[in-house]
């Protein structure tokens, strides 16, 4: 029986980070080449032929449109080719969650596509780099992967990507999900799904972007004032994120502020920047009355990219806004 194949898309990060040492703090994201780290898991023998695509060799902070473009069109390549079981992606944990739910929603869910990255540079002492770059082809090569929209693969779990967060600046368990758990624990040489695709056929959600409109993210602190909305309205904002206290909630003259900036037609989502947590709607804030969105269970960062996407699409009215926020 011939090997699966599986494409590989590269675009450095720190799983393709090199340091000063083994034992040393700094590093330079995407210093190796994405055929050196093919090749070192070539020789650990795994069920599978690896074809590999650099994509970039940036540091995922600098990821943008350009990127998220070529990565987009590559992987309609892989799922297009019948010789292709799935699709990896080596990527920067520092974005990771941004461009896995970009994919998610502008991609069918008719073949995996694995986000796989690293908290430690491929040359330090304890680097996880290789065995999440192994977890994700055991995870890209599995029929049952499909169906399941884009995931990301770290510490051995496997996370939704609209799920996924990176929750840790350093910790080696830096990925947290939220509101469902991991979809499946994975070593190199095992895999347990816990739940049945939930996802199977689907066609891309949304198309995939020919420009990403102007998103702003919008901290919320104690005894802030209403300039930063009207700041982020001149500078051309065409949509706003609140990264709000609690449930997404602000000084109300922040609130009152951002209540004009919807009625002018700027859509504003209401996000939290607490860590972990459901921001529903008209708890604290009416949001009916003010014409503003909650983001439920998507933090700021995710938010943004989701309220992009929307916009791009043609979608603006907060009803149509929050039914995209409510879908799972």
């Amino acid at each position: 029986m011939s090997r699966q194949r599986i494409l590989v898309l590269g675009t450095g990060g720190t799983i393709a980070g090199s340091g000063s040492g083994a034992t040393g703090a700094t590093y330079r994201p995407g210093g190796l080449a994405l055929q050196s780290l093919v090749a070192h898991l070539d020789a650990l023998g795994l069920d599978a032929e690896l074809v590999s695509e650099e994509i970039a060799r940036i540091g995922s902070q600098d990821m943008g449109f350009a990127e998220w473009q070529a990565l987009h069109a590559a992987c309609l390549r892989g799922i297009a080719d019948p010789g292709v079981a799935g699709v990896i992606i080596t990527h920067g944990t520092d974005t990771a969650e941004e461009t896995g739910i970009l994919l998610d929603l502008t991609l069918p869910t008719t073949k995996p596509i694995v986000l796989v990255g690293a908290m430690r540079p491929a040359d330090a002492v304890g680097a996880d780099g290789m065995r999440n770059f192994a977890n994700g082809v055991k995870v890209a090569g599995d029929p049952q992967a499909a169906g399941r929209g884009v995931m990301l693969v770290m510490g051995d779990a496997v996370l939704a990507a609209r799920d996924a967060r990176k929750a840790a600046t350093s910790s080696i368990d830096a990925f947290r999900s939220f509101p469902r758990g991991a979809l499946a624990r994975v070593t190199p040489a095992s895999l347990d799904w816990f739940a049945p695709p939930h996802r199977m056929g689907e066609s891309a959600r949304y198309p995939f972007p020919g420009e990403l409109p102007r998103v702003a993210i919008l901290t919320a602190g104690a005894g802030m004032d209403e300039k930063p909305v009207e700041a982020l309205l001149g500078i051309g904002a065409q949509g706003i994120v609140l990264a709000g206290m609690g449930q997404g909630n602000a000084p109300a003259c922040v609130i009152a502020a951002l209540a004009r900036a919807a009625a002018r037609g700027v859509p504003v989502v209401r996000a939290t920047r607490v860590d972990e947590g459901l921001v529903d709607r008209n708890v604290e804030v009416d949001d009916d009355a003010l014409g503003l969105v909650a983001a439920r269970a998507l933090g700021p960062a995710k938010a943004r990219m989701v309220l992009m996407v929307l916009l791009a699409s043609g979608i603006t009215d907060a009803r149509h806004v929050q039914a995209a926020f409510d879908a799972g």
